[in-house]
């Protein structure tokens, strides 16, 4: 069993539970999948530039990712219908979790500069935003071998619509949240 998964059951639902009083364990917040994008933009070499991309995905997260295309044209962006412009991955179960805990522990930390996660990257429905901007913090992805730094998205879907519990869900599972700034009197 994943180390993140073991925490999350034996430490954070628990806590979780207690905290916002439900009733049982069912109720409680948790992590529902991970839904990993990278775009790419270059219109010359698009397809093999896909392919790379794809490579990476496929080492960073364990599975094959899905290429995304453009839905209707668009002049401006030299884009046709049917136009590759990036690769998705949906992770659920232990893939989940590896890649959760990968993000928290191994990459997160290897940001250059880094002060932390934002705390307002939630949407209405619980759901925390995550932009990572280089690949390369991931430390199974070979510098030689990709074709460009590119940035991705990572969105955390949850099964609440509270951010408050949301928030305290990840702060829990440790996600570096950024500290709040003080507020002037």
């Amino acid at each position: 069993m994943n180390r993140l998964k073991q925490k999350y059951q034996q430490e954070v639902m628990p806590a979780l539970q207690k905290e916002f009083g439900h009733k049982n364990q069912f109720s409680v917040p948790k992590v529902v999948k991970v839904v990993v994008n990278m775009g790419v933009t270059d219109q010359q070499n698009r397809d093999a530039l896909i392919n790379n991309v794809m490579e990476q995905f496929k080492v960073i997260t364990g599975m094959k990712p899905n290429i995304t295309r453009a839905k209707k044209a668009i002049a401006t962006f030299k884009s046709r219908v049917g136009d590759p412009l990036g690769v998705m991955v949906t992770l659920r179960g232990e893939y989940m979790w590896e890649f959760l805990d990968k993000v928290v522990s191994l990459a997160l930390p290897r940001v250059k500069d880094f002060q932390g996660v934002s705390r307002t990257a939630f949407d209405q429905k619980g759901n925390y935003n995550l932009g990572i901007e280089e690949q390369i913090v991931f430390p199974e992805i070979n510098y030689d071998q990709i074709q460009g730094v590119r940035g991705l998205q990572v969105t955390i879907v949850t099964n609440t619509d509270d951010n408050k519990e949301s928030f305290r869900m990840l702060e829990l599972l440790g996600m570096p949240f950024a500290k709040e700034k003080e507020k002037k009197a």
